[in-house]
């Protein structure tokens, strides 16, 4: 156990870690991360999918057996990256029931091709929950347009749901009713609400990834004392609306009937310039109720020299605001930068997904077995 990241749960922030892979699993790295670094809950992505297949050998037996099968590269895809997840579930199934149910999670992603088609992502989203077929999986939407009805399409089928790829304040608005909306249509369809979860992934540094350059660019004193602060700022409104929502008279009544807040989420809090802390994304965004889901390297720099000191997100909003308000003035449009990280992170998924599909392709076609002639699932 780890003073720092102890510390961090202590503050009401749920340690995820932001990785999965089979040898994870098979070689006990992850009761171990349970155990010494307070890990109680884990997210995947196509990127992480992708490194996992691409390296090593662990894959290979089931690969070639899907092959043998006559499997073609989606249904050889979906059932190795379903099987990690169920295996994860499994893992972290003590944690689930030891908190209730509130963490213990495996989040797994919806085909990112499909971030623009809201009936392909609700139907992608029952088949991952069926397949997966643990109560402690989370199934990734992203908090695209055509995402947002798909959010509450999938909780109205009592399905719990980690939104993903949240950058702009007025979206993380839009994800918050959409939950709500869901829950109404799950109980009204006689749903127990109080199986239903929910966490938002508000994504923090390619905030500061997309700001810094701009702010470079224009190059004054004021601009250069904004460097590294409008993530930070972005994430702490983000939490102020949370507040808010989670207040209203419309959420009070479906507390009632047993439903769970839907927690916001740190991702991408991994720092990118070298020139910051490499806990910066995590020791400033602490705060009870929230989760903060790290990369391996972001968790051993915690771990090693994180420093905790209390709450570093209530009581910042006007600073926060502050912050947006400045970049404004100087002409960096929020809403601009928000619909770039938008765009751009859907596009990241999908080249990673575009790899994974290659890789699993490659590996298929070595099989002398008539591998990708039966249709997928």
């Amino acid at each position: 156990m780890t003073d720092a990241l102890a510390t961090l749960s202590e503050a009401g922030v749920s340690v995820w870690l932001d990785d999965l892979s089979r040898e994870l699993l098979n070689d006990g790295s992850l009761e171990r991360l349970i155990q010494d670094k307070h890990v109680v809950g884990v997210t995947t992505n196509p990127t992480i999918f992708a490194a996992a297949l691409s390296k090593g050998d662990a894959y290979d037996e089931q690969l070639r057996a899907l092959a043998a099968a006559g499997k073609d590269v989606q249904a050889a895809l979906f059932e190795a990256t379903t099987d990690d997840v169920r295996r994860a579930c499994d893992v972290m199934r003590p944690v689930y029931d030891a908190t209730g149910g509130q963490d213990g999670r495996v989040s797994i992603e919806v085909d990112p091709s499909m971030a623009h088609d809201t009936a392909a992502t609700v139907e992608m989203a029952k088949r991952l929950w069926a397949a997966v077929d643990r109560p402690n999986a989370l199934i990734k939407i992203p908090a695209t347009v055509e995402g947002l009805p798909a959010i509450s399409q999938t909780i109205a089928a009592g399905i719990s749901v980690n939104v993903t790829l949240i950058f702009a304040l007025d979206r993380y608005r839009g994800v918050m009713q959409a939950f709500l909306t869901g829950l109404e249509q799950a109980r009204e369809a006689g749903i127990d609400l109080s199986t239903i979860r929910s966490v938002a992934s508000f994504f923090v540094s390619r905030v500061d990834t997309e700001v810094d350059p701009r702010l470079d660019a224009i190059g004054s004193d004021e601009a250069k004392a904004l460097r590294g602060k409008a993530a930070l700022a972005n994430a702490r409104l983000a939490f102020q609306a949370f507040e808010e929502v989670f207040s209203t008279p419309r959420w009070q009544v479906l507390a009632e009937d047993g439903a769970h807040p839907q927690r916001p989420l740190w991702a991408s809090t991994g720092v990118k310039n070298q020139a910051y802390p490499d806990t910066l994304y995590v020791t400033e965004l602490v705060t009870d109720g929230t989760v903060n889901t790290m990369p391996s390297a972001t968790m051993d720099a915690v771990a090693d020299h994180g420093e905790v000191h209390g709450d570093t997100v209530r009581g910042q909003y006007e600073d926060a605001r502050k912050v947006l308000d400045a970049l404004e003035r100087l002409g960096i449009s929020y809403g601009d930068v928000t619909a770039v990280l938008e765009r751009e992170g859907v596009e990241k998924f999908e080249k990673s997904w575009d790899e994974l599909q290659r890789t699993v392709r490659d590996e298929l076609a070595h099989q002398p077995t008539g591998a990708g002639e039966e249709g997928g699932q």
